[in-house]
């Protein structure tokens, strides 16, 4: 099970992104490999906003017709929100934000330990980051 976060959506969508070549040829090898990916529907919304302010409506449709399907999407709840909101009050760092401390909860939580990912704060908080 591979957590997919934001910034390798990014990386993937945007051709500008430095990441784009190695997010694009991980994702199409992992996708003909049936691999099982995850995300969180805070993630989407994230992810569907960043897109939109950054590169239109017809990535955000990109988006969500191509690139959501073969994930499952778990949704946040109240009490993996408050967990998340004390991960981020302790940690107390300016960078590090309540998107990225609901993933490291629900990761933890679900027994997950690869990451898709391009944000250093997932390493930093021991797991396994991907390409």
């Amino acid at each position: 099970m591979i957590f997919v976060d934001t910034s390798a959506f990014l990386a993937i969508l945007n051709r500008g992104d430095r990441f784009h070549i190695s997010a694009g040829a991980a994702w199409r090898t992992w996708l003909t490999q049936d691999a099982q990916f995850i995300t969180s529907n805070y993630i989407v919304l994230e992810t569907t906003a960043l897109v939109q302010h950054r590169l239109g409506v017809d990535a955000v449709a990109t988006l969500h017709e191509d690139m959501l399907g073969p994930l499952h999407i778990e949704w946040i709840d109240v009490d993996m929100h408050n967990l998340a909101v004390n991960v981020l009050l302790t940690h107390r760092q300016r960078q590090l934000s309540l998107v990225d401390c609901t993933s490291f909860a629900l990761m933890r939580h679900l027994g997950i330990r690869q990451v898709f990912t391009f944000d250093r704060h997932f390493a930093e908080q021991g797991f396994t980051c991907l390409p």
